[in-house]
Parts: C-alpha cells; structure tokens; sequence
C-alpha cells in the first residue's frame, strides 16, 4: 500500500528538516496541506525541502505552486474543488461517502476516504462507515488500489485497512501528535514510529 503523510495543518520551525527525514526513510508521497495560510509560507517550506523529493508532494491549496516548484500534483477539496483551466497533470480528490468514490474516483489518480475510522486530530469526527459497508464496498470493486483510506490510521488498524483492499492510508494525527513543537528537540521519534507505518503498509 502507499503510505502518504499529511503535513501538520500550520508552520512550525522544524517542519522541513522533519519532512525530508520522512523523505529519506521512506515515504512515497507528502500531501502539502496548509488551509488559510499565506502561499509565501508554503512556498519558503517546500524551497527548504530538496529538490529530489518535489516530485512526490501534492499540494491542497495554491496550485499554483505545483508548476512553480515541479510537484506531483494537486487535491480538490471544499476550499478548492475546481481543477485550474489550464492544469494538465496529477489529481487527488477528497471524499466523505461511497457515492463520493463512485463519482469522482474515475477523474482521479487517487481519492481520499475519510473518515474511515475516528479522526486523531479532529475531535468528534467520527467514523462514516460501518465494517459491513466498507466490506461492500470491497467485494463490489469500489474500494481498490486507486482509493486511500484517511481518518485515525495508526498501528493498530493499518493491517485491517490493507485487508479491506485500499491502495494506501494517509495518516495525520498519528505522526504529528509526536512531536511537541514547543518542548520536543528531537523528531527521532517521528521517523521511528513512521518506519514501523512504513513496515505494516509493505
């Protein structure tokens, strides 16, 4: 399965040297995720992380950035659920129902599925789905390599996840509650616990 990771929704100081550890561990693909921010911000972190690895980030917001700094691509979502008129490259998209796959799954490289189980970094926001209904939507071809299942993943689950046919989980909260950015001097245990993630999605 691919295992992608979400950036922390703000800056913080040791952001890039963090995300290019991951990069270097491993990590297939960096969704560039940073709602209301200023663009100049994104632009200074991704100047930070080496080139070799621009081609595996997709950015959520400021398309504009993804030819400016030759990304992978770009993610529709509800602030941005438009593809630019003149893009001509990777499309992820977010989605929250079975019917949301159907639709958009076939304009898509990948779509998100969230939340399949209870967010870690959103309070009450619940699994949407049953195991009955993801079981479905397994056996009736919805669910496959092109869907990515997002919302709580973590350790415990990721096996159970892979059993269910996605092609991949992005994970959020398990990675980022690890690093303490006021008090924490060491991002060891990031890299560590995103090698064990890596091993379970193999």
């Amino acid at each position: 399965m691919k295992l992608i990771i979400i950036t922390s929704p703000t800056f913080f100081t040791e952001e890039d040297r963090i995300l290019t550890a991951l990069f270097d561990a491993g990590l297939d693909y960096l969704h560039l995720r940073k709602p209301d921010t200023d663009p100049l911000y994104s632009e200074r972190l991704l100047s930070l992380i080496p080139q070799q690895y621009h081609k595996q980030i997709v950015v959520h917001d400021h398309f504009y950035l993804a030819k400016e700094f030759q990304l992978m691509g770009i993610h529709l979502n509800h602030r941005n659920p438009e593809i630019p008129a003149d893009y001509e490259g990777h499309i992820s998209c977010s989605c929250h129902s079975i019917d949301d796959i159907k639709r958009r799954k076939s304009l898509c490289d990948y779509v998100f599925l969230s939340p399949v189980f209870d967010s870690i970094s959103k309070n009450n926001y619940n699994s949407a789905f049953s195991g009955s209904q993801l079981q479905q939507a397994k056996r009736s071809g919805i669910i496959d390599r092109k869907v990515i299942a997002l919302g709580g993943i973590n350790i415990n689950n990721i096996l159970h996840v892979k059993d269910l046919g996605f092609g991949g989980v992005a994970v959020l909260g398990d990675i980022w509650n690890r690093f303490d950015r006021l008090e924490t001097t060491s991002h060891k245990e990031v890299i560590e616990h995103f090698k064990k993630l890596k091993h379970l999605a193999e």
